[in-house]
C-alpha cells in the first residue's frame, strides 16, 4: 500500500525541499538588503544603516538555522536508509532459515 502524505512536511525528502528553497529565498533577501545597504551608505542615512546591518545579521542567523536543519535532515534520511536495510536484511536471514 502506497502512503501519500497529506501535508508537504510527511517525509524527510520535501523538508529538505522546503529547506533548499528556503535557503535560496533566504540568500535573495540578503542581497537585496545589501543592495540597500550601499545606497545607505551612499545617502549617509545612519538609523537606516543601523536597521540594515541588523537585517543582514539576522538573514545571516537563519540561514545558519536553515544550513543546521538541512545537516538535520540529511542525518535523518541517512539514519532511515540504515534502518531500512537491516530490516531488509534481517527479513531476507529469516526467510532462508525457514
Amino acid at each position: 500500500m502506497d502512503y501519500k502524505p497529506e501535508t508537504p512536511f510527511d517525509n524527510i525528502e520535501s523538508a529538505q525541499e522546503y529547506l533548499a528553497l528556503l535557503s535560496q529565498a533566504v540568500e535573495e533577501a540578503k542581497q537585496n538588503v545589501e543592495a540597500d545597504l550601499a545606497e545607505a551608505i551612499n545617502a549617509a542615512a545612519s538609523r537606516r544603516l543601523d536597521a540594515l546591518r541588523l537585517v543582514i545579521f539576522k538573514l545571516d542567523k537563519l540561514a545558519q538555522h536553515v544550513k543546521g536543519g538541512r545537516r538535520i535532515l540529511n542525518d535523518l534520511r541517512t539514519l532511515r536508509r540504515l534502518m531500512n536495510e537491516e530490516r531488509a536484511e534481517a527479513a531476507v536471514s529469516r526467510q532462508a532459515s525457514k
